[in-house]
């Protein structure tokens, strides 16, 4: 397997690295959002969630618009630079920011970069390999894209250690978005294939096979339950895990990602992708069901967060490698606006839903929800999605 990692091209291995190094702001400055809407800007769950909510559906409609873009006119590259110098510049508005207003106008500007670069990046990536090696460049892009959570968070531990007020460790991120931009410019596109359709714009699902389209209606009730993470590291922060330890707990599932997202990744170029999918959509019920018990120690919250470790790493890279199975010759771009669309914007109601439920009625019944809604998209998948061969079982 280390051999077939070492070979891939080095557009895969560029890519890679810009996203751990973008991920290292990013990721320094993530577990500290619900601290500092809390504690400097007074705002509570149901603000984080409309804030979450309406960043991450701007990055899902800006990601099919980047997708079908860079299918007309085989340039990723400008999309992909595009992006993180917006995400890049607008990071570190947030330390001048004097409401959770303007926390959203930022993380919407952050999350249009993303919209912007995501799909691009993906078909790029999807185009530079063969359909063998699908598993593990995406497994090895979203390890090193993890690696780059892992660094971050302990940034931001060993800035909090250090007394650095919250609004100072935003302005820092600055640094890391002048590499990014950086390396992006360094990025040398391959020959990429036209889609066999004419060249006019086109944003609907004609085209695809009836299989994506069934894989996106799951992914998007899977991505119903999939509210912002911000709540699980509020929920640990609520349980008693100790402020100064939060960013610490975000990088050790970070690590646990970075670590077993390649090779599980790499295994479902042989084995299947649907095993893979299927397994850690029932962990993810599991984790999401027991963490909103109410009374849950410290110790099975640490435990708990182990398990949802293993499901990103195990879901990351094999679900974009699925998309690349399933994506027609020359759609790779479309394909991915699309999955990217459905499962993001899913995640403005999935967010606004979880912290209405979770500070008006209880914590437990909105994991209760998220919990139950991966359980109907696990019989989904597994009993409907896949009624023919077209793709990697």
């Amino acid at each position: 397997m280390l051999k077939t990692i070492l070979a891939l091209p080095r557009t895969v291995w560029l890519i890679g690295l810009i996203s751990f190094v973008n991920d290292s702001a990013s990721e320094m400055l993530y577990p500290l959002m619900p601290l500092y809407l809390a504690s400097v800007l007074m705002a509570g769950p149901k603000a984080l969630g409309v804030i979450e909510g309406i960043a991450e559906a701007t990055s899902s409609i800006f990601k099919l618009v980047s997708g079908v873009i860079v299918d007309r006119t085989k340039k990723a590259k400008p999309w992909i630079v595009l992006g993180y110098a917006l995400a890049g510049i607008g990071r570190p508005l947030i330390a001048i920011a004097n409401s959770w207003l303007w926390v959203l106008a930022i993380r919407f500007t952050d999350r249009m970069g993303k919209g912007l670069r995501s799909s691009p990046r993906d078909a790029l990536l999807a185009e530079s390999v063969n359909e063998k090696q699908r598993g593990v460049t995406f497994g090895l892009h979203r390890s090193m894209d993890n690696a780059g959570a892992v660094i971050g968070p302990l940034l931001a531990a060993m800035f909090l250690s250090m007394g650095v007020p919250l609004k100072d460790i935003f302005v820092w991120a600055i640094i890391p978005a002048a590499v990014t931009i950086t390396l992006a410019l360094c990025i040398k596109e391959p020959q990429r294939e036209a889609a066999p359709q004419a060249s006019k714009f086109s944003w609907s699902l004609e085209g695809m096979p009836d299989q994506f389209k069934r894989y996106l209606l799951v992914a998007g009730i899977f991505a119903l339950g999939n509210s912002s993470d911000m709540f699980l590291l509020l929920r640990a922060r609520e349980a008693g895990v100790p402020q100064e330890q939060i960013p610490l707990l975000w990088a050790a599932i970070s690590l646990i990602t970075t670590l077993f997202g390649t090779p599980l990744s790499a295994l479902s170029d042989t084995f299947g992708r649907k095993r893979f999918i299927l397994i850690a959509w029932f962990a993810f019920a599991f984790f999401y069901i027991a963490i909103g018990i109410p009374g849950i120690s410290i110790l099975q919250i640490f435990i708990l967060f182990v398990i949802y470790g293993l499901f990103k790493a195990a879901t990351e890279g094999v679900e974009k490698a699925l998309v690349a199975d399933m994506a027609p010759i020359g759609l790779a771009g479309t394909a991915f606006g699309w999955f990217n669309l459905i499962t993001g914007i899913m995640l403005f109601p999935a967010s606004f839903i979880f912290g209405w439920v979770y500070e008006s009625i209880a914590p437990f019944y909105a994991f209760l929800f998220s919990g139950t809604c991966a359980l109907i998209a696990f019989v989904l998948m597994a009993t409907w999605v896949y009624q023919s061969k077209q793709v990697q079982e």
